[in-house]
């Protein structure tokens, strides 16, 4: 079973809206020759509707960095689902390291915005990953597994066919260091056991399992030729155009 290929890039806070329109029409000038690779980006809430609508027809798939599981609320600088739905995004980021380790937010409250994105028909991409002290600890498999089986509770078989996992390793993002294939690869071969479990053999063949964590062009083919790699997760590498399309023609 071919799972589908997603070259994904977080533009975390980053990009004035003259810098975002750059950004996209570069993208789109070299997006046509990505062949089967689907391209997803992630800009700020405040470009969604103006990226989806200037992405509109073409090979790439816009996201929501970020979300509330509330419909709608007192809820000071929030967005809802319905907004995301609103301004014609389709995925929905969730559990972003920084949201994790930076904002504060809970296993609990992860699974909340998982049920909320199924709920609201958005896409989610979930992401997972270890601090420096738990991977140099030897505990990289285990804190993955318990953030699954945390994060995926109450979510059914037939909505993990629209799930996206993104793996990526703290230790490892923005800072230089690139888990190593084999080592991403060991780690994507055990969150295909966990969903295994957790599921069946044929949600854990069939959900696209990204790797995050400083990629850039010069180490993007070395991940994606592993058999267990589904696509990447970009950073930094891809708030300019031509570093990101050559990742994605890695």
């Amino acid at each position: 079973m071919s799972r589908r290929v997603i070259i994904s890039g977080n533009w975390k806070m980053y990009n004035t809206t003259a810098e975002a329109k750059e950004l996209v029409e570069g993208l789109l000038a070299g997006v046509k020759d990505l062949g089967e690779k689907e391209m997803l980006i992630f800009p700020p809430s405040i470009h969604l509707k103006e990226v989806v609508a200037q992405c509109e027809g073409s090979k790439i798939q816009v996201g929501a960095q970020n979300m509330y599981f509330k419909e709608e609320g007192a809820f000071t600088g929030e967005i809802s689902p319905t907004m995301v739905k609103d301004a014609g995004a389709d995925y929905i980021l969730i559990a972003h390291s920084e949201r994790r380790h930076v904002f504060g937010e809970t296993d609990e409250l992860i699974n909340d915005k998982v049920k909320a994105a199924f709920l609201y028909d958005l896409k989610p991409v979930l992401c997972i990953g270890e601090l420096l002290e738990d991977y140099e600890a030897g505990k990289s498999k285990e804190v993955c597994r318990n953030q699954l089986v945390e994060d995926l509770k109450g979510i059914s078989a037939e909505q993990m066919k629209q799930m996206v996992i993104a793996y990526e390793p703290v230790w490892a993002i923005g800072t230089g260091k690139v888990a190593t294939p084999e080592i991403a690869e060991s780690i994507h071969m055990s969150i295909r056991e966990v969903l295994k479990e957790l599921y069946s053999e044929e949600i854990a063949e069939l959900v696209p399992v990204l790797y995050g964590g400083s990629v850039k062009p010069d180490n993007a083919a070395g991940l994606l030729v592993k058999p267990n790699i589904d696509g990447v997760l970009v950073g930094g590498a891809c708030l300019k155009a031509d570093s990101f399309l050559g990742i994605a023609n890695a």
